[in-house]
C-alpha cells in the first residue's frame, strides 16, 4: 500500500527537491500548491527525475473548503504532510507585512484544521533560522532563545512555532519543526530549483542575476561586527535540507511528540566569503559594490546540529563547492555539472 506525504507548496524550490527525496525514501508525495511562487515546470521535473506521474491539487492553503476537498479526495493511506507553503522573501515582508501575517499564519492554522477533522497527526513544519532574530550566542542551539524578530517574515515562523507547539489547536498534532538556515544550490539534474517568481533577495539568486543580466550587485552593509564587516550565515544545499525532511519523517512516525532541529552544516560563512569562492569555482568574475545596510537582516547566524545529527542520524554531505556549481549551473540550465 502506498504511504502517502502532502506537501503544502511542494512545487516550490525546497517542496520538490523534498518530493524527490520522498519517493526515494519509500514514500509517495502529493502536491498542494496554488503556484504563486513558482511553475508547473518543477512538477514536470520531479516526475522526470523520479519517472512517475505525481498528483497535485492547485489550491490555495488559506482556502480552508478546498484544502479540505484535497484531503477528502486523497483518502486514506496519508502517514505524513510537510508544510511548506508560505511567502519566504525577508524584504517584501517588511514592505508587506499583512500578506505574510494571513499567508503563513493562516496557511498553518487551516491545514492543522483540516488535519484534526481527518485524524493526521504527523506535521513537518519547515521553520527557519529567522526565529533566532540577532542571537546573542553562537552557534544557535535548539535551547537558544527567540529574540526580537528582524522581519515580519521571522515574525511569522516564531507564531507558527508557537501555535504548533503550545496552542490547544495543535494539541492533537505531533510535528517536528526544521529551522533552516540558508538553503542553496540545485539538484544534480537541473529539472528542478528555485523558480520563485518574486524579486530574489537571498545572496546567491543575486550573484547570480547580476551575472546573466550584466548588473552590478549591491552588497548590503559592510560595517558589521562580524570578521569582513558582511553578514554571516550558515549555507545548506537544497539536496541535503530535503534529505532531512525524510529522516524527520521517519523519526517522527514511530516517535510522536512534538521536536524542533536546526539544519544547517554548522559553519559560518560571510557574504564576502561567498563571493570569492562563487568566483574561483566558477572561474567568473562578479561585479559588485558596497552600499547600505538592508532592513531586516540578521547580522550573524549559524548552527549547531549537533542534535539533528545525533537523533535523526542526519548530516550534509554536500560541500559549498558543490552549491556555488549547482546554483551557477542551474541559472544556466545545464551548462555545467555538479561537483563530486
Amino acid at each position: 500500500m502506498d504511504k502517502y506525504v502532502v506537501i503544502t507548496g511542494g512545487a516550490g524550490y525546497i517542496g520538490s527537491h523534498t518530493a524527490v527525496e520522498l519517493f526515494r525514501g519509500g514514500y509517495t508525495p502529493i502536491i498542494i500548491d496554488n503556484f504563486s511562487n513558482t511553475t508547473i515546470d518543477n512538477i514536470r521535473g520531479i516526475e522526470n527525475i523520479i519517472n512517475q506521474e505525481v498528483k497535485y491539487f492547485d489550491i490555495d492553503c488559506t482556502d480552508t473548503n478546498k484544502l479540505y476537498d484535497a484531503f477528502k479526495s486523497i483518502g486514506e493511506g496519508i502517514v505524513g504532510v510537510i508544510h511548506f507553503a508560505a511567502f519566504k522573501s525577508v524584504g517584501e515582508s517588511v514592505i508587506n507585512p499583512e500578506k505574510y501575517y494571513i499567508n503563513n499564519i493562516g496557511s498553518l492554522e487551516s491545514l492543522i484544521h483540516v488535519m484534526d477533522i481527518f485524524s493526521l497527526n504527523n506535521l513537518i513544519f519547515s521553520s527557519s533560522c529567522t526565529v533566532y532574530g540577532n542571537p546573542d550566542i553562537l552557534p544557535v542551539t535548539e535551547e537558544t532563545p527567540f529574540k526580537k524578530a528582524q522581519s515580519p517574515y521571522g515574525e511569522t515562523k516564531q507564531k507558527c512555532e508557537i501555535l504548533l507547539n503550545y496552542d490547544e489547536s495543535a494539541s492533537n498534532i505531533d510535528s517536528v519543526s526544521l529551522r533552516y538556515f540558508n538553503p542553496i544550490g540545485s539538484h544534480e539534474s537541473l529539472l528542478i530549483g528555485d523558480r520563485s517568481t518574486d524579486k530574489p533577495s537571498n545572496l546567491i539568486p543575486l550573484i547570480c542575476k547580476s551575472i546573466t543580466n550584466n548588473t552590478q550587485m549591491l552588497v548590503h552593509g559592510d560595517d558589521y561586527e562580524t570578521k569582513d564587516g558582511t553578514c554571516v550565515r550558515d549555507y545548506i544545499h537544497v539536496v541535503d535540507l530535503a534529505k532531512s525532511h525524510v529522516a524527520a519523517l521517519n523519526y517522527l512516525i514511530p516517535k510522536q511528540g512534538k521536536h524542533v532541529y536546526n539544519v544547517g552544516t554548522g559553519n559560518g560563512v560571510s557574504v564576502l566569503e561567498i563571493i570569492k569562492l562563487f568566483e574561483d569555482v566558477n572561474d567568473i568574475q562578479l561585479d559588485y559594490e558596497v552600499g547600505p545596510r538592508r532592513e531586516g537582516d540578521v547580522v550573524e547566524v549559524y548552527a549547531d546540529c549537533s542534535k539533528i545529527n545525533k537523533e535523526l542520524k542526519w548530516s550534509a554531505e554536500k560541500t559549498l563547492e558543490n552549491c556555488m556549481v549547482d546554483s551557477w549551473g542551474w541559472e544556466n540550465k545545464g551548462t555545467r555539472s555538479s561537483v563530486g
